[in-house]
């Protein structure tokens, strides 16, 4: 016969677990305006908590006569824990994971705000840390589900019979899985030998972004435009492509001007020196002005290049001198405005020519 106290003992439990999370979320909400843990901790592991504070009341209160004494209310009420049994396991690794997010976010917060010479070191770390905290997500994960499959007494009884199976297994799945086993390997490859990071700026297929997500199998690149171009993590181990910031996040940014012969380049370049100074996108390191080609079409070439911190300032800095240096030539300058000559046999042989001429020249 079912207990009379039963389910109010379990009502009283479920609410009391739950009211207990509630609490401790009250307090590293409040304790979250100094601590960062505590806001990561009450941001990821809120839903998990309650849910594990549910499921484990139940699994500490409920017994297999739960239901009666009866063989059909036994099996009833085994079958009932067993659920229970399973979603503890799976909301303890929930909660596991997302406390694993947490702890690392504190980190990753931190490195974003490293700007500089730093930042380089830091987007490294940043694109580790990712990684391996997928990693350890996928390794608990599986761990949850073999403890899930191994609390059935049937699976426990053909584990002798897995294990003798397990290397035709084994094989079978890794010829199967080959190309995910390539792109996982081709992932930490990446990461840890520092060929490419988060925030990198790359060109890939011709095409210029930056490094939004990469991940164990894929990478994400975000383009100048906010498309996004997802490739596999191996295209990247077999295919060249060109990164930027390898070796910094600072970028020199290049404009160039055609112009007509008549433009002062020294008034020019002093021009685009006091422009530098009063830009806060400029690094302050390097800039030049140089007259780098004559082009058949008879004008000028001329080549600006400034340093930034890093490739976004870089795009901006390249935009606003190419403005200034525009309205300076225009508004300072207009002879030097680009123009193209045409010779004719008359001005070849120094004879002026007008349209009142007649075809026999007189």
């Amino acid at each position: 016969m079912q207990s009379p106290e039963a389910w109010p003992i379990l009502v009283i439990s479920v609410v009391g677990a739950v009211l207990l999370v509630e609490v401790v979320r009250r307090v590293l909400s409040r304790v979250g305006r100094k601590w960062a843990l505590a806001r990561h901790l009450v941001e990821h592991c809120t839903w998990p908590a309650f849910f594990v504070a549910v499921t484990v009341a139940c699994n500490l209160v409920f017994a297999p006569g739960f239901f009666g004494e009866s063989a059909g209310e036994r099996s009833l009420a085994q079958t009932v824990d067993r659920v229970i049994a399973l979603l503890t396991i799976g909301t303890v690794t929930w909660l596991i994971i997302q406390a694993t997010y947490a702890m690392t976010d504190v980190v990753l917060d931190r490195l974003v705000l490293v700007e500089g010479e730093r930042n380089r070191r830091a987007r490294r770390i940043r694109t580790q840390i990712a990684l391996v905290r997928r990693i350890a997500a996928a390794v608990i994960i599986v761990i949850a589900l073999g403890a899930m499959l191994f609390s059935f007494p049937q699976v426990r009884a053909l584990g002798a019979g897995l294990l003798a199976s397990a290397g035709i297994a084994g094989a079978v799945v890794g010829i199967a899985a080959q190309p995910t086993i390539g792109n996982m390997l081709a992932g930490l490859q990446l990461a840890f030998s520092d060929a490419l990071r988060l925030d990198d700026v790359v060109v890939v297929e011709k095409e210029w972004g930056r490094i939004e997500e990469l991940t164990l199998t894929y990478v994400v690149l975000r383009l100048w435009d906010e498309r996004r171009l997802v490739l596999p993590v191996s295209y990247f181990t077999t295919n060249p492509f060109e990164n930027w910031t390898r070796h910094g996040s600072r970028v020199l940014a290049v404009v160039f001007l055609r112009v007509d012969w008549a433009v002062p380049v020294p008034k020019l370049r002093d021009a685009l020196y006091e422009f530098l100074q009063g830009n806060p996108l400029w690094d302050q390191k390097d800039w030049t002005l140089q007259v780098t080609d004559v082009l058949p079409n008879g004008l000028v070439e001329l080549r600006a290049l400034m340093s930034a911190a890093d490739s976004p300032s870089s795009w901006d800095l390249k935009c606003d001198v190419r403005e200034f240096l525009v309205n300076f030539v225009r508004d300072n300058y207009p002879d030097a405005l680009p123009r193209f000559r045409v010779e004719t046999p008359e001005t070849r042989v120094g004879v002026s020519w007008t349209g009142d001429h007649d075809r026999d020249g007189r």
